[in-house]
């Protein structure tokens, strides 16, 4: 629900960006603060990859379907929010790559805002969010949250199946190692038993 609401505003902002801005031109709305400029970006930040917006396409395609398919398995609340604003940020530039102008699958991004203060690059919406849910993204892995809503914390370490067998197989070595010791040392510890007795039995009596 989420990702679907951060489509519709990215999608809303860019048509009443088409229907009343005038292409590449500076809007000021704050002075140098905050400004709208109409572009059509081909490619990624700063327009790199321009010749190659087909590639752009594939990589917003996967992480959305990643996304998608991470969210089966949530049961944190706040993974959601996350999870669903960068989704509905991806789907966003997504669905221009695949609808707008040239055409199908190399369709230009319609980028409007611009903080000339902050950064020379022109950016929409979906870049928002997309960048927020990053940052979100990294914040929550490393702190330690899990999809289920626990903590790393919570969880003791648990071996994986190489390591414990590799710590059996050991054990078992050991233990072989141990019997084919205390069987070496047998003979030895009975032949210096017998000598022990012999040495210690009283003579028999001669006969008269």
């Amino acid at each position: 629900m989420l990702a679907a609401l951060v489509l519709a505003a990215d999608q809303f902002v860019k048509y009443l960006t088409i229907e009343n801005l005038p292409l590449e031109k500076v809007v000021p709305v704050l002075g140098e603060f905050f400004q709208l400029y109409f572009v059509r970006n081909p490619g990624a930040a700063f327009s790199l990859g321009s010749e190659v917006t087909w590639i752009f396409t594939i990589a917003l395609a996967i992480v959305a379907g990643v996304i998608v398919w991470k969210a089966f398995g949530l049961r944190s609340r706040l993974w959601a929010v996350v999870l669903g604003c960068l989704l509905g940020g991806v789907l966003g530039n997504l669905t221009d790559r695949l609808f707008r102008e040239p055409g199908f699958p190399v369709g230009h991004v319609v980028d409007m805002i611009s903080m000339p203060w902050m950064m020379p690059a022109i950016f929409n919406v979906a870049d928002i969010f997309i960048v927020t849910g990053m940052i979100s993204v990294a914040l929550l892995v490393v702190f330690g949250l899990r999809f289920d809503g626990t903590r790393e914390r919570d969880h003791p370490v648990v071996e994986t199946d190489e390591e414990a067998e590799a710590a059996a197989a050991a054990a078992v070595e050991a233990t072989e190692t141990d019997d084919e010791a205390v069987s070496a040392e047998d003979p030895a510890d009975a032949a210096a038993s017998d000598g022990a007795a012999s040495s210690g039995a009283a003579p028999a009596p001669e006969g008269r």
